[in-house]
């Protein structure tokens, strides 16, 4: 079943349409930073494409978009991802990895593409969902996990297996075209939106690396080890890519009882 936003899953944990942010008072056509609540952490967006993190900033910072209870006017610039798509994009069948997207028109650096939707579950049903899949089975539920200033973290499962958009048909590389952010507008469930990670030429297949390491650290040796232990478990890559690591990314988490 087609859906371009996130709905609740089977277990209801989480319902994403509700609204729980307050919206700004900004009675402009377009939010201003240092005025607007939206823009506490700074400017989001700058015609329309993803603002880079600056030179100083270890990790990504969040991003907040102007919500349904805000005054400011539908074209305000901070309403990016709430838009929807705005690129033509194909769902083909790939010669080794089943089926894939790609866009049909240019794409710029920092714009975003898509989201990658489905229904939001909680711990346990992500957990049992996955545990329940043969090896032939394809897994769809990616888990997103943001590391919080006091050391908590937060986690997110989306499944679109039954209920999704076309991100589900995004395939895995090790050198990816596209870089997802957790985006948040009405609440604090975040949308994952993916963005271009560099200027995307007509035609050209779109994918985003799985595991999120596009501007994260290089993977540690204990995590090399620990995914060499785990090959047994995972599938082969076929990205193309001179950097390959031969197998798709793999979490353990929630396979463990």
């Amino acid at each position: 079943q087609y859906s371009p936003d996130n709905v609740a899953g089977a277990d209801g944990d989480t319902d994403p349409t509700e609204i729980t942010f307050p919206g700004c008072s900004c009675r402009t056509s377009s939010c201003v930073v240092h005025v607007c609540s939206c823009l506490s952490h700074g400017e989001n967006y700058n015609s329309l494409c993803l603002r880079p993190a600056d030179g100083g900033e270890e990790y990504a910072r969040p991003v907040f978009e102007c919500n349904a209870m805000c005054q400011c006017s539908e074209s305000c610039q901070n309403r990016v991802v709430q838009r929807g798509l705005q690129f033509r994009l194909e769902v083909f069948k790939t010669e080794k990895k089943g089926w894939g997207l790609r866009t049909l028109e240019f794409i710029a650096k920092g714009r975003f593409v898509c989201e990658y939707a489905g229904e939001v579950l909680g711990f346990n049903e992500a957990r049992r969902r996955i545990q329940a899949q043969t090896s032939k089975d394809s897994n769809y539920i990616i888990a997103v996990r943001e590391h919080l200033h006091n050391g908590q973290i937060m986690e997110t499962f989306v499944d679109p297996t039954y209920i999704g958009n076309v991100g589900r048909f995004l395939n895995h590389s090790c050198e990816p075209n596209l870089l997802m952010v957790p985006v948040r507008v009405d609440s604090m469930v975040p949308k994952l939106a993916l963005f271009a990670a560099t200027d995307i030429s007509a035609g050209e297949e779109l994918s985003y690396d799985y595991s999120g390491r596009f501007h994260n650290s290089p993977i540690t040796n204990r995590e090399q080890k620990s995914l060499e232990e785990d090959n047994r478990l995972r599938k082969p890559c076929y990205c193309g890519s001179h950097m390959c690591a031969s197998f798709l990314p793999w979490d353990s988490s929630l396979f463990s009882t």
